[in-house]
C-alpha cells in the first residue's frame, strides 16, 4: 500500500525520535553533577551553541568556550561521557516510523539542528542509520532551522516536490516555515497525535 502522493518523510531527530541532546534541562542537570554556575554556563552556552550547530566549532572548541575556560575537578572526557548519556530514545515513534516507511515504501530524512559529534554519537548508538536514507544536519551543511534553505536543500536532495513531503518536528515555528514552502508538516506532541495526523495524510497502519 502506498499514500497518492506523500513520498518522503522529514523527520527532527530531538523530540521526535530520542530526546533532545543538549537542551536546558540536560545543561542543569550538568550543572548540579559537576557543581557549576549554571546562569553562566547557560549565558556562554546561547552565545555560542549556534556556531557549534552550524559545523564551526568541534565539540571540543564548544567545551574551550562554555566549560573548560578555567580549570575544573572533572576531565573532559567525564564531561563528554555525561553529554552523551543524556540521550534516550522513544521507541514508539521509532517503530511507527519504521512500519511507516516500510509500508508505503517511502525515504526517510533527518533535517535537524545538532553539532556534529553529538549527532553522530546519537545515529551510531541508536542505529538511526538503518532507517533513515539521509541527513541534513545543521552541522554537515552549515544551515540552522529556521533558516528555508535547509528545507530547500532537502527537497533537493530528495528530489521530492513539497506536497510530496511530510515532515515531523516537536517545534512549531520549524514546522510553520516548512509549511511556508509547501511542505505538509506535522507538530509532534505525543506518538498517539503523530500517528493520527500520518493518519490524515494517507499514511495509516490498520487500513
Amino acid at each position: 500500500m502506498r499514500s497518492q502522493s506523500i513520498i518522503t518523510l522529514f523527520l527532527d531527530i530531538g523530540g521526535v525520535l530520542l530526546t533532545n541532546g543538549w537542551d536546558r534541562k540536560a545543561r542543569t542537570r550538568a550543572a548540579e553533577t559537576f557543581h557549576l554556575d549554571n546562569a553562566e554556563v547557560d549565558e556562554r552556552h546561547h552565545l555560542t551553541f549556534d556556531t557549534y550547530e552550524e559545523g564551526k566549532l568541534s565539540l571540543d572548541e564548544y567545551l574551550n568556550r562554555v566549560i573548560f575556560y578555567e580549570k575544573r575537578t572533572f576531565s573532559r572526557a567525564e564531561f563528554k561521557d555525561f553529554m552523551y548519556a543524556q540521550s534516550q530514545p522513544f521507541p514508539e515513534m521509532i517503530e511507527l516510523i519504521k512500519n511507516i516507511k516500510a509500508r508505503y515504501h517511502l525515504r526517510v530524512a533527518v533535517v535537524n539542528n545538532e553539532g556534529r559529534e553529538l549527532n553522530a554519537y546519537r545515529v551510531q548508538k541508536f542505529q538511526l542509520n538503518t532507517f533513515i536514507d539521509f541527513f541534513v544536519s545543521s552541522s554537515f551543511v552549515h544551515l540552522r532551522k529556521p533558516d528555508a534553505d535547509i528545507y530547500r536543500m532537502a527537497l533537493d536532495i530528495a528530489q521530492a516536490s513539497p506536497e510530496q513531503v511530510v515532515y515531523i518536528d516537536d517545534r512549531s515555528l520549524f514546522v510553520e516555515v516548512a509549511e511556508g514552502l509547501g511542505i505538509r508538516g506535522i507538530v509532534h506532541k505525543d506518538y498517539n497525535t503523530t500517528q493520527q495526523a500520518l493518519e490524515a495524510f494517507g499514511l495509516s497502519l490498520t487500513r
